[in-house]
């Protein structure tokens, strides 16, 4: 499932009605509430403190990587510019964070 903007990351992760999910790809940039706001709500919500967050985004700014890192981030990926290493890079990332990457049981 992808979300347009923050807001509606948000509500998909943590609103009245939140969606499960195993993991989540975090880009920084979003409009209406930015990535880095959604990261500090979902570590601040106990429904969504240990769900793994990937942020995956264009910035190489030291300082998007500490404030991710310092908010809750489990990784940090610069995206690729050429498609397929794109395309190959999230695929990638799918394989771990959804199969190989053990995580704690959210609704005991």
């Amino acid at each position: 499932m992808i979300a347009s903007d923050g807001a509606e990351a948000l509500e998909l992760l943590i609103g009245e009605h939140p969606t499960p999910f195993s993991f989540v790809i975090l880009d920084l940039m979003l409009p209406k509430v930015s990535g880095q706001q959604v990261l500090q709500r979902l570590r601040a919500d106990p429904r969504a403190h240990t769900l793994p967050v990937i942020v995956l985004t264009s910035s190489s700014q030291q300082e998007d990587i500490i404030d991710s890192y310092h908010n809750g981030a489990n990784s940090y990926i610069r995206k690729p510019v050429d498609f397929d290493q794109f395309s190959n890079a999230v695929a990638q990332l799918g394989l771990y964070w959804a199969i190989l990457n053990e995580i704690p049981d959210r609704t005991a």
